[in-house]
Order: C-alpha cells, then structure tokens, then sequence
C-alpha cells in the first residue's frame, strides 16, 4: 500500500514538472541507427580540434614528437590558461596542423598500443565544494566542454553561473539516444549532476525517457538537480529553448550550458575513476548508410574506420561531423568532434537531374509548408510518419528577407526571431539586446534556417552577431 502511494507521488511530482511546447517541427529521415552497437578496431590516429569548442584562442602547449597519456593537456585557451584540453589517448604527438594566419586546425596524437591515464584521484563529490570541483575540471581539461550564456561560447571559470542548465534530451532528425548510450552509466551521469550542483543550482532537461528517468530518480539525481520533462517537437532538446523555459538569461548575467549530456558522462567518469576518459557512443546514421548502429569511439578519433565500407563509394554524399541541421561537413579523414554523437551521410544532391524540376508533384521528398504533395502521405491520425531520403542541396538562392512568421512557427522561445535576426544583419546592437540576444545560440534558428524562404544563413548570422556582441561588451 506504501509502496502504490509512493508511486502515485512520484507520478504527480513528475507531470508538475512537464513543460507542453506547440511549437517546433520534426523531420522524419531515413537511416535512424539500430540500437546496437558494432565492434570496430582503430586505426590509432586521433586528433583535438579547437574548432569543436567555440569562442577558445589556442595556445599549443606540445610539440612534435612529445609523449603524452590520456589525460594531459595538448592545447590551452589563451584567454584563460587555466581551460586545458585534454588528449583523448596516451601515445606520440604527431603534428600540429594549422591553417591560414597559423591557425591551429588539430593537435595529432598517434594511440599506444597499451593506454596509460594520468591520475586525478578518485574523488567523494559529497565532500568537494563549488571551487574544487571547477579545479578539477580545470585540471583534468573537461572544464572547456562546458558552454555559457550569453554568446553560447566556452566557458569563462573566472565567472560564477546564476544555474547551470543540462538538456539529455537529443531530438534533432537522426540524432544519437541518449539513454542508449547512458545505459549502464547512469550512475557516472548522476555523479556528474552531483558534481555540477556543487558549483549552482542546476536544470535537467529530459524527454519522455521512462527507464532512464527511472535508473536516475532510483539513484537520488532529485536531490541534486530540478529535473524538468520538455514536451514538444524539435527543438525542444536545444538547452537554449530549456533556458528560455526555466530561467531566461538577462543582461549581466551567466548560465552555464551543457547541452551535450555525454560531457556529464565524461565528469561522472573523472569523479568516479580519476581519470579522463572520453568515449561516447556514436549513431552512423543517414540514408546512405548500408547499416546504420551505434559504434564506440574516442574524441577526436578518425573517422576512416568507422566509414570504410559503410555506404556505396560510387555515389557522391555529403558526410556530416553531426546531425543534418547543425553538423559540418567532413571526409573520410575527418576526426570525431568533441560534441558529436552521430555521423550522419546523406546524398549530396548536386548529380540530380529531375524532369521538369519543382513543377513536379513530388510524393517522396519533404515539404514543411505542404508544397509538395508528399504531406497527403502523412496524416495527423497516422502514428508512423513517413521517412524521407534528404540530400544536402538547399533549392534556391539567398534572397531579400521575408517578414512572414515562418520562424515563429518552429521557435519555441519567447522572442522575435525574425526581427532579432534583421536587427542583427543591422548591426543595432541596442535593438538585439532588446530583442533577447543574449538568450540565443545559433543552434536555436537552425530549424529557422531549415524553413527559410528567404535562404539565409541564419546560424552564421547569429554567431557573427553574437562573436561582435562579446567583442563590444568586453
């Protein structure tokens, strides 16, 4: 009897925290990964990308030829030395690959055989308090894979967050489950909240993951972090629109976000074990796959392995370092990014040769504004949607911007997306503080960008705007 009246207080606790959200758009692709996970041998070559953590300066602090273990640092920001960036691997230096104006492209590390770990000891979270535990992270350079708002940059340890906002919840077309990958690791993930809360209170953002929620309520995350289930369609999972949500971002002040859950698993696993370890579960995934699962990689590790054989090399695609709205395009010798949990392969699209072009009915490619007689094939009453092969083209060229509420359909947040991105192309600094910049992450209008009639670029423009908005308030 006890034990039936527990249970029907957890479920009320559980709906109180449940936010519905109307607006947002789900695309329903071919090639979502099975829930298996293969088996595949590295090739030993990783590299860490500065690239994958926005808004850091790198300060190479190896050199060719340098051995290094799992654990150590390869590069440092700048701004802040105290950020350290962690090699993924004990083993050699390989290079130090840079670009245009010598800017650092990877740091490249050739894998031992057998892996050795630099110790951080085993740590009692319960004991630590806030500052030790950012010494940690600091220490063992897992500290940079947290995010902040404003500017949606790595973080700045020198600034203490009003909360800190976690999303486990991944809804992106094809993206990666979390809880597959969770499985059997809830418990690093509820040393990693427990870690978090330590330093500010902290947001959980989840989806309607049942035995997830189950393992990480039975292991007491409740007593760490407000857990929140978020409703909708995509972009619910954005820990943008969760803060928007729960405790929206005003001026002069700092959240820190994580809204790639994995980097919870990867504190979790230093709390627990003392050392860095940076595997992640990966989706291979996309309508070009022959089989797409789940593989078990390393940050940074090359991707050539995990492609070789994996889809038909006759035919020209478009390989994403990603999901289809936010990844980037990579190759076959492209390296796993710090915050990917998928790759995803779709056809390019630029060898199509459609008869009579957009004049055509269309019955297998989607449309979110019904163009396309394709959505008669999707009815409201129907429980499967029908998946569709996407290929990377964006059919039609950038024009003058059209005031139409198409963002706003697809923008679950409390902001005027299309004059916040006007006002931004203005350069009204003034006006885009007005209109809530400081809340934004590009990632928030790529489902804006998907829609857009007008064709423009809109995550570039957000992150140019808000990478000027850093520089003015410095």
């Amino acid at each position: 009897m006890q034990s039936g009246i527990q249970n029907i207080i957890q479920f009320i606790i559980i709906m109180a925290n449940v936010i519905k959200l109307s607006k947002g758009l789900d695309i329903h692709l071919q090639g979502k990964a099975e829930e298996k996970v293969i088996q595949l041998k590295s090739n030993g070559k990783y590299a860490l990308q500065p690239d994958d953590f926005e808004g850091v300066t790198p300060k190479v602090v190896v050199k060719e030829g340098d051995k290094v273990k799992a654990g150590d640092a390869l590069f440092v920001n700048k701004q802040y030395p105290e950020v350290k960036f962690a090699s993924p691997v004990s083993g050699t230096v390989t290079a130090v690959t840079r670009g245009e104006r010598r800017k650092v492209l990877s740091v490249q590390v050739a894998a031992d055989d057998k892996q050795e770990y630099v110790d951080f000891g085993r740590r009692e979270v319960g004991s630590l308090t806030g500052e030790q535990v950012v010494e940690v992270l600091l220490e063992a350079g897992i500290f940079g894979y947290i995010n902040q708002l404003p500017y949606a940059v790595s973080t700045n340890p020198s600034v203490m967050p009003k909360a800190i906002f976690v999303s486990a919840l991944r809804d992106k077309p094809l993206a990666g489950s979390f809880d597959f990958e969770a499985k059997g690791q809830e418990q690093d993930f509820v040393t990693g909240i427990q870690a978090l809360s330590k330093i500010a209170k902290t947001y959980v953002g989840l989806g309607i993951q049942p035995d997830f929620q189950t393992e990480i309520r039975r292991l007491g995350i409740d007593n760490f972090a407000e857990l929140t289930i978020f409703d909708g369609k995509c972009p619910a999972g954005n820990v943008g629109v969760q803060v928007n949500h729960l405790d929206p971002v005003n001026k002069g002040e700092v959240v820190w976000t994580i809204g790639d859950p994995t980097v919870v698993l990867f504190i979790g696993r230093l709390m627990n074990t003392g050392k860095v370890d940076l595997r992640r579960r990966v989706a291979l995934c996309g309508s070009e796959v022959k089989a797409p699962a789940y593989v078990d990689m390393l940050v940074g590790e090359e991707l050539s392995t995990l492609l070789s054989n994996s889809y038909d090399a006759s035919h020209h695609v478009r390989i994403i370092n990603g999901n289809v709205l936010t990844g980037r395009p990579t190759t076959k010798e492209g390296y796993l990014g710090a915050h990917t949990s998928e790759i995803t392969v779709i056809p390019e699209g630029d060898d199509a040769d459609e008869l009579l072009g957009w004049i055509l009915p269309r019955f297998s490619q989607f449309s979110v504004n019904r163009s396309y007689f394709s959505w008669l094939q999707n009815p409201w009453f129907c429980s499967k949607k029908k998946e569709y092969v996407a290929d990377a083209r964006i059919k039609g060229g950038e024009r003058h911007m059209i005031m139409s509420g198409e963002y706003d359909r697809v923008l679950p947040m409390d902001i005027y997306g299309e004059y916040l991105i006007k006002a931004i192309i203005a350069g009204d600094i003034d006006r885009q503080e007005a209109l809530g910049i400081y809340e934004v992450a590009p990632e928030d209008f790529a489902l804006a960008e998907f829609v857009d009639s007008s064709k423009l670029e809109l995550q570039r423009i957000v992150r140019e705007g808000l990478n000027i908005l850093r520089k003015e308030n410095a």
